[in-house]
């Protein structure tokens, strides 16, 4: 899976821009001041077959990474209370 990057502002003012990578399968990092901020993902497009490979986007996002159950609990915990 190919991965572009783009800025907020790239999504305010040239989002057709954005749009057309998504459309063609790409990732999309966002960068909010310097920093990766979040991530734009395509969905299945309906009707053609096409699914989303979370395995595929975990192991981008994580790696070999593996969490001991109290990080998991932790971080469930922050979720819960609007921290996370």
């Amino acid at each position: 899976m190919n991965s572009r990057t783009a800025t907020v502002a790239d999504l305010r003012n040239n989002f057709r821009r954005v749009a057309a990578w998504l459309e063609n399968g790409e990732s999309v990092d966002i960068l909010k001041r310097g920093r990766r901020y979040a991530r734009l993902t395509p969905t299945a497009v309906p009707g053609t077959g096409a699914k989303v490979d979370f395995a595929r986007q975990l192991q981008s996002a994580w790696g070999e990474r593996v969490f001991s159950a109290a990080e998991v609990r932790a971080m469930r915990d922050a979720e819960r209370e609007g921290t996370a």
